[in-house]
């Protein structure tokens, strides 16, 4: 315990002096949404402001506010270049003018990505406080940064109190630490936008194909969180997922969820990164139930799949004729990133009894825009590939593509369409020789 605390003390620094590890023309990357360490981001970016690091290439995962008010400063572009592997609200807009690059990967990818194809000089993420035995806990954010964190030259960690300390592979010695800041301020939280109309009809006809035993993946946003709310009446239900969230938190509770008949983890709820309200991270903490993994194991397909009966829950953009499903691209420019999507798709799919679910509303931008569409548009994404979509959901229903022709998988798509866009959709499905 006590060499633990003073190895502890030694490594204590401030943020200015933790950054001063970085230099001109090295790799940077740090950890994602909820673990973003805004004191050593700040420290950074003030120090690139002032001329004493330059050329820094920095890499993150959907940066957050932190992020927003430091390293991704638009007057901070000619010496700080920022790359994401998923967009986000803090660097969308610098995305679409070519000031921030995206770095299209899946996720369960990305951790043998910074492990084999990056040259990292310096990892930088927020932890929860050390216990007694000399370790860290990576918190809310396992993903790719436990991976980069023992692959790079340099790890700054920022102590923060707020952060759960949680068990599975998220373990952190003091020992591979080179500097440690500590900053108690506020996590930041995730919450949920209201309701629409849509989400009453969707989440229950979802929600009824969830049997009794079943494993869930919810992703993010409101209809993956609609069906959340209409299992109460299951039992047994177990959890696998890339995204642990706040709804996951009242199933929990309320007994719904207990990992009993799952066949990977038993009892265990697993995640590899969460971001919800504060109840959620206190409710995480210091929780024997609740493991994180690196999303190389959470999010591979195969992992997955060793789940009976697993059940993915994702939304999309839009889905065209031949049963392509864009998550990722909107208005020419990129959205947000492919994550863990296609991975459950896969790994759903491939598991004993298991089904992968993409939702969406109908229409888009007060229903004057058809979100079932022809073909993709020239440019866009396809996040979930025809050949891989199982079943689709909208507030008109649900379809399922596997084993249809290109024909039939068209006329089950324009059925769950917007009733007024169906004879447009039927005329270019007829122009693209579907039917």
């Amino acid at each position: 315990m006590a060499s633990c605390t003073d190895e502890y003390n030694r490594k204590r620094t401030s943020a200015k002096n933790a950054v001063s590890l970085i230099k001109d023309g090295n790799t940077v990357v740090y950890g994602m949404s909820i673990t973003q360490p805004p004191a050593l981001l700040t420290a950074l970016a003030e120090e690139a402001r002032a001329g004493v690091c330059k050329n820094i290439r920095v890499y993150t995962f959907l940066p957050r506010e932190h992020a927003a008010r430091s390293v991704l400063s638009p007057d901070l572009t000619d010496c700080i270049e920022h790359y994401s592997w998923f967009i986000g609200a803090a660097d969308r807009d610098l995305t679409r003018v070519g000031l921030n690059y995206h770095v299209p990967s899946y996720l369960h990818q990305i951790p043998k990505i910074t492990a084999d194809y990056m040259d990292i000089d310096v990892v930088m993420t927020t932890v929860s406080p050390m216990d007694k035995a000399g370790f860290f806990s990576f918190g809310t954010g396992n993903d790719y940064i436990s991976t980069a964190a023992r692959h790079c030259k340099k790890l700054i960690v920022e102590v923060n109190r707020n952060m759960p300390r949680v068990f599975g592979d998220s373990l952190l010695h003091i020992s591979e630490v080179d500097a440690v800041v500590e900053n108690d301020t506020a996590l930041l939280e995730l919450r949920i936008a209201d309701p629409k109309p849509e989400d009453d009809i969707i989440g229950p006809a979802i929600a009824a194909m969830v049997p009794d035993g079943a494993t869930l993946q919810l992703g993010i946003g409101n209809l993956p969180n609609a069906v959340a709310r209409y299992v109460n009446d299951r039992s047994d239900l177990g959890i696998h997922t890339e995204l642990f969230t706040e709804g996951m938190v009242d199933l929990i509770e309320a007994g719904v969820v207990n990992g009993r008949k799952k066949t990977l983890h038993p009892y265990k709820h697993v995640f590899t990164t969460a971001a919800g309200t504060k109840r959620m991270y206190e409710f995480m903490n210091d929780n024997p139930s609740i493991e994180s993994y690196p999303a190389s194991y959470v999010c591979d397909p195969g992992v997955i799949a060793r789940n009976d009966t697993m059940i993915s829950i994702n939304s999309v953009l839009e889905v065209d004729l031949l049963g392509q499903a864009n998550a990722e691209f909107l208005e020419g420019t990129t959205f947000s990133g492919t994550g863990g999507q296609l991975d459950f798709v896969r790994g759903a799919f491939a598991s004993k009894g298991g089904k992968s679910i993409l939702a969406f509303y109908s229409t888009a931008k007060g229903g004057t825009i058809s979100r079932v569409v022809p073909r993709l548009p020239t440019g866009s994404v396809v996040t979930t590939p025809r050949a891989d979509t199982d079943f689709l959901a909208t507030e008109y229903g649900i379809v399922n593509l596997k084993g249809k022709s290109t024909k039939k998988r068209a006329l089950s798509i324009i059925s769950i369409a917007h009733p007024k866009f169906r004879d447009q959709l039927m005329q270019e499905a007829e122009n693209m020789y579907l039917i």
